[in-house]
């Protein structure tokens, strides 16, 4: 069991350096906030990429609470979706709770959206200030929780900014990896 579950985390799991905006998967997260107004960081990239048609779709939803997360359409981006995982108010701070909860929610959705690619920044440590280290270990503990379930999820992407964030979630997922598993 604990050698099948590492597996199906080296399998699913791809930890890369890059751009979100360039992914060309079924949705990329956006790190939200609960008004869903695109403005600076990770949303205001995904506006500038993706178009206004994207902030028109999100104001049509409009306010969503801290923790969960809502869907639009990709716009002009490759993706075909964007998930808005609302982690923070506007103007606020992300909380371990609220990025765990966020991160579940915008899993669930792509799922039950029968998606088999997803691509995600590291949630809240941009504009809300979450520690990388934090981010990582629940980000990546949620998507093993969700793995563990049946899921429409082939590819589960961690797009991060540089190096250093890479090498911050390539341990976290070592971490992960069960007591007594091969080590690569």
């Amino acid at each position: 069991m604990k050698n099948e579950m590492d597996k199906l985390l080296a399998e699913k799991i791809v930890i890369l350096q890059g751009d979100l905006t360039d992914m060309d998967t079924d949705a990329i997260v956006n790190a939200a906030n609960n008004d869903l107004q695109l403005g600076g960081g990770v949303a205001g990239a995904i506006r500038r990429r993706g178009g206004d048609e994207i902030q028109r779709e999100c104001d049509e939803i409009g306010s969503i609470p801290v923790g969960y997360a809502a869907i639009t359409g990709g716009g002009k981006l490759k993706a075909r979706y964007v998930i808005h995982a609302a982690s923070m108010q506007l103007g606020g701070r992300t909380t371990a709770a609220a990025l765990g909860h966020s991160v579940a929610h915008s899993l669930r959705i792509a799922s039950e959206r029968a998606l088999k690619t997803i691509a995600f920044p590291a949630v809240g440590t941009g504009i809300a200030m979450f520690p990388l280290e934090e981010c990582a270990n629940i980000m990546l503990d949620e998507t093993a929780k969700h793995l563990r379930h049946p899921t429409s999820l082939e590819k589960i992407y961690f797009v991060l900014f540089d190096e250093k964030a890479c090498d911050i979630f390539t341990r976290a997922l070592k971490r992960l990896k069960p007591e007594g598993a091969s080590k690569s």
